[in-house]
């Protein structure tokens, strides 16, 4: 028998654990389950505020594709944005779908399907079409107007040369590709649900951590079908611009969104050994340090990690898996052992997240033009200012949309 433990509100409206009397092993689970992880709420704004600044580095240093580029292209920024962005691009998206599939079984057993349904529709679709079908277009028309001089009406341009002349995708433009990503993964997670709906829910348990030797292996598989996947898709370079989604990557994507699943049943992210997140983190930043040695004799070949059957793609494939898997873990583990609390700014960031990463690509790209003649910086030096300026203003502006009618339903 293990101590009791009983999901309580306390002041502030988060959950707390009240571990007093003795109940079985399995309740303590649930409870676990059930209460809020602060550290995971504070991974959440971190890897936005890492989409913003990765972002802002593709407009400065030119290593990638965004609304708005100015970067000027000395080997050092080159270099530090293409090391930057390299790095965030093997893990940040892949942990964001674990941890946003970590909620999912839990969810859906309270709601039932039709409720978990109706939330996903509401919570995800609704910015997904509102900034698909009317913010990127404004925004992509005005961006136009101003740049190249265009003269016609929005709905001329909606119909002649929004899709047709500049390849605009119907729906997931921009950053919101990510947010039509996981309404697509809940979809066929309820779907799933529904078709095995005979077999019982498996109850939460609380299970041993996976060995550090069933880790490299996952990483290892992870990065051949990364690599198979792209002799056919080749990174950087295939969109289905239909739906702005790129295939080479949805390899990691569905995997770890199908380990944040499991990892809920099984209370993964509270069963992470100390020294098992210790042992990854510092893979991790061994990966982080060599990728040097990866990327320029590539960048000398021609770019040949990108994809297709050469052995170099094979090793990229690799190093990206094993630092994802490395990455996933040992930030997992720092924000768990340091940073699971919430201060005054950590709860004026956590509501706030969601909103700001939905409006973060026109915030940030207007900042950096209108930054543009009046900060003659250094590229990597006008970054970190326009940083700091755009992370307070998303931030900012999403605490004042949520403010807004029914915004709550949906933000």
């Amino acid at each position: 028998m293990k101590k009791q433990v009983i999901v309580r509100s306390t002041v502030d409206g988060s959950i707390a654990l009240d571990t007093s009397r003795p109940v079985p092993a399995a309740a303590a689970v649930q409870a676990k389950a059930a209460g809020r992880l602060l550290f995971v709420d504070n991974i959440r704004v971190f890897l936005t505020i890492l989409v913003i600044l990765h972002h802002l580095m593709v407009t400065y240093a030119g290593t990638g594709s965004w609304y708005y580029s100015e970067g000027r292209q000395d080997v050092i920024t080159r270099f530090v944005g293409s090391w930057f962005c390299s790095v965030n691009q093997a893990y940040f998206m892949g942990l964001f779908l674990l941890i946003s599939a970590y909620f999912v079984p839990g969810s859906y057993d309270r709601k039932g399907p039709g409720r978990f349904l109706k939330d996903r529709l509401v919570r995800l679709g609704i910015p997904l079409a509102v900034y698909s079908w009317v913010i990127h277009p404004l925004f992509v028309y005005g961006g136009l107007a101003l740049a190249l001089g265009l003269r016609m009406s929005f709905w001329r341009f909606i119909v002649t040369e929004y899709f047709a002349k500049y390849g605009q995708p119907l729906i997931g433009a921009g950053p919101l590709w990510f947010v039509e990503t996981l309404l697509i993964f809940s979809l066929l997670y309820v779907l799933w649900r529904l078709l095995f709906r005979s077999r019982p829910t498996r109850p939460l348990v609380e299970t041993r951590f996976p060995g550090n030797g069933a880790i490299a292996l996952f990483a290892l598989l992870l990065g051949v079908a990364g690599f198979l996947v792209r002799l056919v898709f080749i990174r950087d370079e295939y969109f289905f611009k239909p739906l702005n989604l790129q295939f080479p990557f949805f390899a990691q994507y569905i995997a770890l969104f199908v380990v944040g699943l499991i990892a809920y049943r099984r209370n993964w992210l509270l069963g992470l050994p100390d020294k098992t997140g210790r042992l990854w983190l510092g893979i991790a930043a061994l990966l982080v340090l060599v990728w040097p040695a990866i990327d320029v004799p590539a960048a000398m070949s021609g770019g040949v990690t990108r994809g297709g059957w050469h052995w170099q793609s094979l090793v990229a494939a690799l190093w990206e898996s094993f630092l994802c898997m490395s990455m996933c873990i040992g930030v997992i583990y720092v924000f768990r052992r340091y940073l699971n609390r919430q201060g005054t700014l950590a709860r004026f960031l956590v509501p706030n997240a969601y909103t700001a990463y939905i409006i973060h690509g026109p915030v940030i790209t207007t900042v950096a033009f209108v930054a543009r003649d009046l900060l003659p910086l250094y590229p990597l030096l006008k970054w970190v200012v326009v940083a700091l300026v755009s992370v307070l203003l998303c931030f900012g502006l999403s605490s004042l949309i949520r403010k807004l009618p029914y915004t709550d339903r949906v933000l």
